[in-house]
């Protein structure tokens, strides 16, 4: 099973890695956005991957990150039916 936690770390990691952003200036610029985070939070939601789409939304946001690409994701099974189906003959 493919694991969302791991991916979802190293999407941010790899963000702030290439802006040369430690979590400590993360934390800072999350607390100028108005959020109580400490280097010790960040580091501690970004080491276990778990945390929620709105932080992540608002690195980020601090970040100056406007556009990610991901990965293919087809060579993963993730879906929850099968979908061979619906890739049949549309003109019918």
């Amino acid at each position: 099973m493919y694991n969302w936690s791991i991916r979802a770390k190293r999407i941010l990691k790899s963000e702030l890695v290439k802006r040369g952003i430690s979590n400590t200036e993360l934390a800072n610029r999350l607390k100028a956005l108005g959020l109580s985070e400490t280097k010790s939070s960040v580091d501690s939601k970004i080491s276990r991957g778990t945390f929620s789409a709105s932080f992540l939304l608002q690195c980020f946001k601090v970040i100056g990150c406007k556009k990610i690409e991901f990965e293919d994701f087809t060579e993963f099974s993730i879906a929850a039916e099968d979908i061979s189906g619906y890739n049949k003959n549309l003109n019918e």
